[in-house]
């Protein structure tokens, strides 16, 4: 499997000042294999620790954060020599007590040692108390595959390479094939375990229970991991996304997660998921100026699941009404297309990711960014209507030159905006 974090953990590697990496992201979204077969893939020495099987590490950091006994006790646990040439791998960090703090003293007494740190619902485990590093260590966020990546993992090079590329007219040549892989993503996802479920058998019964297992493993994690006077309403909130996202205005509403709920319930259950990295949030702005977050309205937004193919099984599409089509799947249609094009910006953009509303309700565009030194606004069609009244109207509003459609339509550039197929979101970016 490929991925694109892997060249990136390549340029942390070789930079002449790197600090420890912590990889964040969801659990089971591949960040044990980066490590593994980031050290594989350049040949290099490696010393792998998981925390939470070996347990007689437990202690290992609670004596004092003195790095060269640290690097010691390892050598002898592990029968290897530990130099600068070596890449250590601390995985389910957060098992033992004060890992995450030894980062900040691996990068003031041994630098030249390049460490690699993960760990299953980090995110939550770094609010928990234990001395944050500040300053001492770099963050890599790791997403679901995305859609060239899932192209690239089921043998559609060849069509990667064109889209990268740009060749428009070649692409527009074999649309119905790029729809039919794009639906096929819809339902897959981007969760490595369920791409090869679906690589090995191409059954798609076998993928929506690899789906659900994931599901599942998450709904446990939230009694293992969240204080247990908030596992009720985390579970309110994860259970209400479907809700949300059916809504034609997708704001978050709290009384959808239960009726009469108040924000001061539950927004300690929905930054939980958040920090879990389950949940995306697309807070709303006032103003299409730069720079975007001076206008960012905190108490307005929407909010988007990890990856499609898991909201998909959420709510129990199954690869037939997707794939092939139903007439009475057409509300929900654009929700997964939305989904779709949010889960592309988060993890091909990697910045905050905005949404506008006008204030009294007569437009809104469905996403904003700030690329390039300008704001892009950004509409989402599932199918291929052009109309785009709002987009205009919020364009000639900020005086923006420049702005995006994602819609089943073949790629068009016009003076003031350009129409990208929704599988083109990656060239958008580039």
């Amino acid at each position: 499997m490929k991925r694109k974090a892997t060249s990136k953990l390549k340029k942390w590697y070789e930079a002449p000042h790197r600090r420890p990496l912590i990889l964040r992201g969801a659990r089971q979204v591949g960040k044990t294999w980066l490590m593994k077969n980031f050290a594989s893939t350049l040949g290099l020495d490696s010393v792998y620790v998981n925390f939470e099987s070996e347990r007689e590490l437990s202690s290992l950091f609670e004596q004092d954060f003195d790095i060269d006994r640290i690097l010691r006790h390892l050598s002898l646990q592990k029968g290897v020599k530990i130099d600068k040439d070596t890449l250590l791998i601390f995985d389910e960090v957060q098992e033992v007590a004060h890992g995450i703090t030894s980062l900040k003293y691996f990068a003031e007494q041994r630098p030249e040692i390049p460490v690699l740190v993960a760990g299953s619902m980090l995110g939550v485990a770094m609010h928990q108390g234990d001395s944050f590093p500040v300053g001492k260590v770099e963050f890599l966020d790791v997403y679901p595959l995305d859609f060239e990546e899932f192209l690239w993992a089921t043998g559609n090079d060849l069509i990667a390479d064109s889209l990268n590329k740009k060749d428009w007219a070649l692409i527009s040549s074999i649309r119905y094939k790029m729809e039919g892989l794009l639906k096929e993503y819809y339902y897959v996802g981007g969760m490595p375990k369920v791409i090869n479920e679906y690589i090995a058998h191409r059954d798609y019964q076998a993928v929506r229970e690899e789906q659900l297992y994931l599901i599942a493993s998450y709904d446990n994690d939230f009694s293992k991991h969240a204080p247990i006077n908030m596992v009720p309403r985390i579970r309110h909130v994860w259970n209400s996304i479907v809700a949300q996202l059916s809504k034609e205005n997708k704001k978050f509403i709290y009384g959808v997660v239960k009726d009469g709920a108040r924000a001061r319930e539950y927004e300690l259950a929905l930054e939980w998921l958040y920090d879990a990295g389950l949940f995306y949030k697309v807070p709303r702005v006032k103003s299409g100026e730069l720079p975007l977050n001076a206008f960012e309205d905190p108490n307005i937004f929407k909010v988007f699941m990890l990856d499609v193919g898991l909201l998909g099984a959420l709510c129990d599409l199954d690869a037939k009404t997707l794939i092939k089509g139903n007439e009475l799947f057409s509300t929900f249609k654009g929700a997964l297309t939305e989904q779709y094009v949010m889960q592309q910006l988060r993890s091909l953009y990697g910045q905050k990711v905005y949404y506008w509303s006008a204030d009294n309700s007569s437009g809104e565009i469905d996403f904003l960014i700030q690329h390039n030194g300008e704001p892009i606004p950004i509409e989402v069609k599932a199918e291929e209507n052009l109309q785009s009244k709002s987009l205009r109207l919020f364009s000639d509003k900020f005086h923006l030159h420049h702005a995006w459609r994602f819609s089943m339509a073949d790629y068009r550039e016009q003076d003031w905006m350009t129409n990208f197929p929704l599988y083109g979101i990656a060239q958008a970016l580039q």
